[in-house]
């Protein structure tokens, strides 16, 4: 976490006038769909009127590109075709005052390599520009080369932050690992989809658990608020923090997970899931169909009881049978429901401070529990059957 940086950072926004974004990175970085996100992001969290330059002049095809998000999301784009980028940024920037936009953002041309003459246009822009923020876009997939493009940004524009891309991706959000520490630039922003809504204030905590594979609760439930209704979001928490949780809470689950988007994505913010996603390798829709039809391959007394089944190995080939499954993939599915259940059995014996503490390091949840002397042969290690 330290290495990622402390706490999460949001926009800077200018408290009286324009708020100016510059966005920078190289070319297939994921600049230009970031820059969408991102003006989603603040039209949705901040109710302001955005506005995109597009100041990408060497390539035709990114001005389009942007012209096509744009549209998609609702934001006017201020463009001028192929002439000096510095120029349509001054434009940009007036036509933005004189109508009263709240932000804006300017996408820059992007570079197969870093160069002399990138950076010196760089430069210029924001020189013209004064920007609030220098965002650079870090795609997650180039691993230790991120933090060294980083660097080579930082050091010539003084960058104030990053957006991590494509954390979708089989990475599991490795480079963020070395950014803040090698760089010095704090990561502001996760993308982690194709969709414009899949984008999110960088949390290094919660980055740090999901790396490490505990999942990251707190994210999940975030997610499950936006994309579920209030009622049913309250009945999951409830559910969640019950001694009672079963398979058919756990169906429920899987259902709202479907919800939220990317299976494979959202099975990585669950405690206990991240073993059935390593072991699917690409967990897709279909894959989290067969952990569906497992449950539905026991009976009601079985879904409501766990216990049955753990304590009946001939219920277990039963249901494998029926599920066309194998045992080992219904003992996956089993630890994942007993992981869950320890871990929320432990957040409900924490006082008040424990709790504000876990707010800021969900990975606490995975800390073992010490055993009083005496009991048992580990030293407070998880025991899952």
């Amino acid at each position: 976490k330290r290495v990622m940086g402390e706490d999460s950072e949001g926009i800077r926004y200018n408290l009286n006038g324009l708020t100016t974004i510059m966005t920078i990175g190289l070319q297939g970085s994921g600049k230009t769909t970031a820059i969408g996100k991102l003006g989603v992001y603040i039209r949705k969290t901040e109710k302001k009127n955005v506005l995109f330059i597009a100041a990408d002049v060497y390539r035709p095809a990114a001005i389009e590109q942007l012209k096509i998000i744009g549209k998609q999301v609702g934001v006017e784009v201020f463009e001028k075709g192929l002439i000096d980028a510095k120029v349509i940024v001054k434009e940009g920037l007036e036509y933005a005052k004189s109508h009263s936009f709240d932000v804006v953002i300017i996408d820059t041309a992007g570079r197969l390599h870093i160069d002399e003459k990138m950076m010196q246009e760089l430069i210029d822009v924001k020189a013209i520009a004064k920007p609030n923020e220098i965002l650079l876009t870090v795609d997650a997939m180039t691993g230790q080369d991120a933090a060294n493009i980083c660097k080579s940004f930082h050091d010539q524009l003084n960058a104030t932050g990053a957006i991590l891309t494509k954390l979708d991706g089989d990475t599991r959000g490795g480079a963020a690992l070395s950014i803040k520490e090698v760089s010095g630039i704090p990561i502001k922003f996760a993308s982690n989809g194709e969709q414009m809504d899949t984008f999110e204030v960088f949390h290094p905590e919660r980055m740090a658990s999901r790396i490490l594979g505990m999942g990251d609760v707190l994210t999940l439930i975030e997610k499950a608020t936006e994309s579920i209704d209030e009622t049913e979001a309250m009945g999951m928490m409830e559910k969640l923090m019950s001694d009672t949780f079963n398979y058919n809470d756990l169906l429920k689950q899987f259902k709202m997970i479907k919800k939220m988007g990317s299976v494979s994505k959202i099975m990585g913010f669950i405690p206990g899931m991240g073993q059935l996603k390593n072991a699917a390798s690409q967990v897709d829709d279909k894959q989290f169909e067969q952990m569906s039809v497992l449950i539905h391959s026991m009976t009601e007394a079985e879904r409501k009881d766990p216990k049955l089944v753990d304590m009946s190995s001939k219920r277990r080939d039963r249901i494998a049978r029926g599920s066309g499954m194998r045992v080992a993939d219904l003992n996956r599915l089993r630890q994942a429901l007993e992981t869950q259940k320890k871990m929320m059995k432990k957040m409900m014996s924490m006082d008040e401070k424990e709790l504000e503490g876990l707010s800021k390091n969900p990975s606490k949840m995975m800390q073992p529990t010490k055993q009083k002397k005496g009991k048992g042969k580990g030293k407070g290690q998880f025991r899952i059957r």
